[in-house]
């Protein structure tokens, strides 16, 4: 076996791609979106290593073309959730006991497969699948997924260097990194292929084995995932995709005495019940579970006198209304002083008139559909209820339409109530409420902010008053994991801003970071003792002569 102290490749963010017109990756692009369109899928389970189809086939459409086949996937059951688990615990330890160099290999081989062969597939299945559209899905399939990979084996090697500072004459103190003892269960969303990936890999490459469930609306992008692990020699059971009820996974895997840890990234109420479910069956477990979830957010834009209009409009437009407001970090709630209100107003109205909307195959559309029908009703039925209360103004938007596609029209509503429902609960789509307070209200509106919402995952203020943005970033400090300066309240970049919140938004085990591979190991300390004493008796014992 090989010896020595190995150095990893530096990671650097991956560089994004612009898909501009007559661009080498605009035509590698629109031909992945062509091939993918011209066939039908059948895509398994992976178990062990091995593909599993049930015939029990769910059907994959776009969200912006519902009429179209992109394939079907193949629905297990509870049977299938304990042979994934099997298989995990099966593999788990040749696994952890390979030499984490090895297992470095193998992620970043699949990083460079991301960007290189694979990069025009995994984004064309993204916008496909999850309808975002080119650079939406280059920023989060292609670069965030490959910066995850990069950046996490970079940390790895920076907690297995984590040594104790001090060993005492004759003894060599000694810090190990292990596995936890068991198998890691991985959630994900169907937001961000990026996370798809990262939670799953992330716990193995710290060297545990894992059963990953992705949301059905994902399943088309995963499926390229799993094909890209594979093809860079992840082994066989190491991590274990299926497709199945979450309330049946759920009884299987929380059940199990080897669970040993759930990364989730979901809504809040959904993790809730996983942790009171986990409590309940605490006594049934090997060891205490690591829990850690992203969950919702309900994301805030808090504008001072002194900020540049146009700065606040673009930070809004982008942060409400990129992925159509799909994004855990997108602004869903504003706060504008009087006196900027009709500038920012003025600019906004102006530039959602020029919004293009429609499928993600036209690279002109900047707004694309919302992900599933059960979405569309839910924001259909908020904007409704908008338009039916004298106290709410639609400035912008207001139509829905789903003949064709899940497209919900960039909507901005003003309010008149700061603690309207639009402004305090979370709707994950295209609608941006805003409340206008009167400038001589800035002590208030921060507490307002601040005491709005259960969630505290992003927020941004925008002031050219730098006493302002001092005061309310220590007022505003537990309102947001990721708070922005003069900008807007989305796009982390992992080796940058690492991304988590608190309160009502999760466990801010910071994805991107050292702070999340943490949670994926169980330290050992090792004394060695190199001359051991060969008598009971201390010098303090000694009778005085």
């Amino acid at each position: 076996m090989l010896k020595g102290f190995f150095n990893v490749p530096a990671p650097v963010n991956e560089q994004v791609l612009n898909y501009g017109p007559r661009s080498v990756e605009r035509a590698a692009l629109k031909a992945a979106l062509t091939e993918a369109r011209a066939q039908q899928i059948d895509i398994p389970m992976y178990i062990g290593g091995k593909e599993v189809r049930t015939g029990k086939l769910v059907e994959l459409r776009p969200p912006h073309d519902h009429k179209h086949l992109l394939g079907s996937f193949h629905y297990g059951d509870k049977s299938h959730v304990t042979a994934a688990i099997d298989a995990a615990l099966a593999a788990k330890a040749d696994w952890e006991n390979l030499p984490w160099e090895q297992r470095a290999a193998i992620f970043l081989k699949a990083a460079e497969l991301l960007a290189g062969p694979y990069r025009y597939k995994i984004n064309a299945a993204t916008m496909l699948g999850q309808s975002k559209n080119a650079y939406q899905a280059e920023i989060d399939a292609a670069c965030e997924f490959i910066d995850f990979l990069r950046f996490n084996v970079q940390y790895m090697t920076e907690i297995y260097q984590q040594q104790p500072p001090v060993s005492g004459k004759g003894v060599w103190n000694r810090l190990e990194q292990r596995p936890l003892e068991g198998f890691v269960f991985a959630l994900t969303p169907f937001n961000f292929t990026a996370i798809a990936g990262n939670l799953p890999a992330s716990a193995a490459m710290m060297g545990n084995v894992v059963v990953w469930k992705p949301a059905d609306t994902q399943v088309y992008a995963a499926n390229v995932i799993m094909q890209v692990l594979i093809e860079a020699g992840l082994p066989a059971g190491v991590i274990n995709l299926i497709y199945a009820d979450g309330p049946e996974v759920g009884d299987v895997v929380f059940n199990h005495p080897d669970f040993a840890g759930i990364h989730f990234t979901g809504s809040t109420k959904v993790f809730q019940h996983i942790w009171q479910t986990i409590g309940t069956n605490i006594h049934k477990y090997k060891t205490y579970p690591r829990i850690v979830g992203e969950t919702g957010g309900k994301d805030f834009v808090l504008a001072h006198p002194s900020a540049n209009a146009d700065a606040v409009a673009v930070a809004l437009l982008r942060g409400a209304f990129e992925y159509q407001g799909q994004k855990c970090s997108a602004a869903s709630r504003a706060y504008i002083p009087a006196s900027l209100w009709p500038a920012v107003q003025e600019h906004m109205v102006r530039e959602m008139a020029t919004f293009k909307m429609g499928p993600t195959e036209d690279f002109e559309n900047f707004i694309n559909a919302v992900i599933s029908e059960v979405s569309f009703d839910k924001l259909a039925k908020y904007i409704d209820a908008a338009k039916a209360d004298k106290d709410v103004e639609i400035i912008a938007g207001g139509n829905y339409d789903k003949s064709q596609g899940w497209f919900i029209q960039p909507t901005v509503l003003r309010v008149n109530d700061p603690y309207y429902v639009t402004m305090c609960e979370e709707l994950f789509g295209p609608v941006l409420s805003v409340y206008v307070y009167e400038d001589s209200e800035w002590d208030k509106i921060l507490d307002i902010v601040d005491g709005t919402s259960i969630y505290a995952l992003t927020g941004a203020i925008l002031s050219q008053d730098r006493y302002a943005i001092a005061e309310a970033t220590q007022r505003l400090r537990n309102a947001a994991g990721n708070f922005y300066i003069n900008d807007k309240p989305t796009g982390a970049v992992v080796g940058q801003q690492p991304f988590g919140g608190a309160r009502g938004s999760g466990t801010n085990d910071k994805a991107g970071s050292m702070i999340n591979l943490l949670r994926w190991v169980s330290p050992r300390t090792i004394k060695e003792t190199f001359d051991s004493p060969k008598d009971y008796r201390y010098p303090f014992l000694q009778k005085e002569v």
